[in-house]
């Protein structure tokens, strides 16, 4: 463990006990933590927590789940299919976190409270061993006052950062918080082991990076930062470092030969569909790629809006799908602006890199860490996220640490040694941006409460997402036929028209948008155009099961409303024909077709749809009373009898 509080105390002088008390700072930063997502205790769940736990078949399962979960692509449990993996380039292996799901249903069943208390624990923790590794790197026993300044400046600033909230205040965000949380536990660990000549920790350090990585891959760029920390923190040689560094490479190919025996070889092909693959485009409606400039632009410019709100986090949304971010090229000042911020980054970085500068480190940290989300090695499926910034905002958060701890030493003067009194400034100005950091989470919480508040706060910053506008659409579709929506539920229906619309005009090859403008307009028994909504879906796929399954439904519902409602017995005619060439099981298909066959005179073609329904549905008393009637207008007097009997003996209300 970190060196006791009044060893390391002996060279703080003039500083307050409770700066290099370590048990005391590293509770009260994982109670803040905590605290800063309690707000979120009582949402529901949102987003892509369908994926990975209420809709998961595996994760429904509890325990018995657990087995499918670990040999199956992180999609399967949701999609329930072979295949769904190539959605992504090179798929998902992230299974840790499924497992801890299964884990909370088995014991607690649906229940979204636990996962976010889950959540906030484990984001509290994560800050605590983020603290503590960072006195490990610095060694407050040299009796360094920076060492206590930087560990806690830079905790206290990633704990409150508000672009962690998509990470924290999101249950399915525990992915990215189990593998930091594993990573810098491996890496504190290893350096415990190193320091203080205890081999066992390794094994420790091992098996806690095996557990990030099975979380979420990106853990894998630690494999490049622990030799970085040994190297600017350490005195130790090349090969010490490579022994150090052994038992995460050890780790890491344990967790490539699982993933890799699951998943496959290689990563894949992108796909060819824009809300899966960024870099594509739509010209003269076929898909085409990004140009390499206009790739290398756009990679860039996201680059650099990460670096904004790093430091500006005010404008903050889940989404950042085409064409939130659109297609770039050099000509944009972002672009050339990113460029210059990174490649001065990286050159300060290089040129101090003998020297051993921290920042440096901090530096390297935050490119190795954002490197695998970058887009710059390969496609990720999207243009940027948040929650990818989770990892490297540690670095982040460090640089600023380091760089306030120089501005203090420089008031006390080069070679003079550091008291409170010259953190005074840093310190004011350090509680200044934590409140402001934290005021900005607790506020940006309360947009993850349930889907609905998500997409309908979000769509504000998000207006050229294809994506988000069809979630908002969905949302409202959803949202509007619940009973107490009733008043409100053509508006809300309009509403989602408007948003829907608004997506195929970015994105006018999106199948399931067109999908959901047919349910809208089905709502509003707009039946033709539900209909040609459903035939562009099927154009677009013709094997697109729900576009198809809903065009029957909407047949089936326009043949009974124009026979019930207008009296139009021959259109309800062909609308109910056409539905039961695509629902030919359906019982209210062959209950209608039964019913309109009967009021056209033609009781023999009423008879046959009345016994396909009958043998639908069995146990329904309807289907054989209607199956009476149509025997009778047809003079078979001893099969109506038959089946009045069987319609009255399920249900009393039919005549005895």
């Amino acid at each position: 463990m970190p060196p006791a509080p009044a060893r390391a105390a002996e060279g703080l002088k003039g500083f307050p006990a409770w700066s290099s008390n370590t048990r005391l700072m590293k509770w009260a930063l994982f109670a803040f933590s905590f605290l800063l997502y309690a707000n979120t205790l009582l949402h529901d769940y949102t987003l892509d927590d369908a994926i990975v736990i209420y809709d998961n078949m595996f994760v429904q399962d509890g325990l018995k789940g657990i087995p499918g979960i670990l040999s199956k692509d992180t999609f399967y449990g949701f999609f329930k299919e072979e295949g769904k993996a190539n959605l992504v380039a090179g798929g998902r292996y992230r299974p840790l976190t499924l497992v801890l799901f299964a884990l909370e249903h088995q014991l607690f069943g649906k229940s979204p409270f636990v996962g976010h208390l889950v959540n906030g624990l484990l984001y509290g923790l994560t800050v605590m061993v983020f603290y503590l590794l960072l006195l490990q790197l610095f060694r407050p026993a040299q009796g360094q006052a920076r060492a206590y300044f930087i560990a806690f400046a830079a905790s206290l600033l990633f704990a409150a950062h508000p672009i962690h909230t998509e990470v924290a205040a999101n249950i399915k965000g525990a992915d990215e918080m189990v593998a930091l949380l594993g990573s810098l536990a491996a890496l504190f660990f290893s350096l415990r082991a190193y320091r203080e000549n205890k081999p066992l920790l390794n094994v420790l350090a091992g098996i806690a990076f095996f557990l990030g990585l099975m979380s979420k891959e990106n853990a894998i760029t630690f494999l490049a930062v622990a030799p970085l920390a040994y190297y600017f923190f350490t005195k130790a040689s090349a090969g010490q470092i490579v022994r150090q560094s052994l038992p995460l490479a050890v780790a890491a190919a344990l967790f490539l030969i699982i993933r890799y025996s699951v998943m496959g070889w290689g990563i894949g092909e992108p796909v060819r569909e824009m809300m899966n693959n960024p870099f594509i485009k739509l010209v003269g409606n076929q898909y085409v790629d990004f140009t390499p400039g206009e790739r290398l632009a756009t990679v860039l410019f996201t680059l650099g809006k990460y670096v904004q709100l790093l430091f500006l986090p005010l404008v903050l949304t889940h989404d950042y799908y085409p064409r939130q971010v659109g297609v770039m090229d050099f000509g944009d000042g972002g672009v050339l602006l990113s460029l210059l911020v990174y490649l001065a980054m990286l050159g300060y970085a290089v040129f101090r890199l003998p020297k051993k500068d921290p920042l440096s480190f901090a530096i390297l940290y935050y490119l190795a860490t954002l490197s695998i989300v970058s887009n710059l090695l390969f496609p990720i499926g999207t243009h940027m996220a948040e929650r990818l910034m989770f990892m490297p905002s540690a670095g982040f958060c460090l640089a600023l640490a380091i760089l306030g701890c120089r501005w203090a030493a420089r008031q006390a003067g080069e070679g003079q040694p550091l008291a409170f009194r010259h953190f005074t400034v840093v310190l004011a100005v350090l509680a200044a941006v934590t409140l402001a950091f934290s005021a900005r989470t607790i506020v940006r919480n309360m947009a993850w409460k349930d889907n609905y508040t998500l997409f309908t706060t979000d769509i504000a910053n998000s207006p050229n997402s294809a994506k988000l506008r069809n979630a908002v659409g969905g949302e409202l579709i959803t949202q509007s036929v619940k009973p107490e929506n009733e008043a409100r539920r053509p508006a809300m229906l309009r509403e989602a028209i408007g948003h829907l619309e608004q997506a195929l005009a970015i994105h006018p090859n999106y199948k399931n948008a067109y999908l959901l403008l047919g349910n809208a307009h089905n709502y509003l028994q707009e039946y033709e155009k539900s209909i040609d909504a459903y035939n562009k879906a099927l154009a677009i796929d013709p094997n697109y099961a729900d576009a198809r399954r809903n065009l029957g439904i909407t047949y089936r519902d326009a043949g009974r409303y124009y026979g019930e409602s207008k009296n139009d017995l021959s259109l309800a005619l062909t609308y109910l024909t056409k539905a039961y060439e695509l629902l030919p099981k359906d019982y209210d298909v062959l209950r209608l077709l039964g019913v309109a066959h009967g009021i056209n005179q033609n009781p023999a073609l009423a008879v046959e749809f009345f016994t396909l329904a009958s043998q639908q549905a069995p146990d329904n008393a309807e289907a054989w009373w209607n199956l009476h009637l149509a025997h009778s207008q047809l003079g078979n007097t001893g099969l109506a009898e038959e089946y009045r009997r069987k319609a009255a003996q399920l249900d009393p209300k039919y005549p005895q």
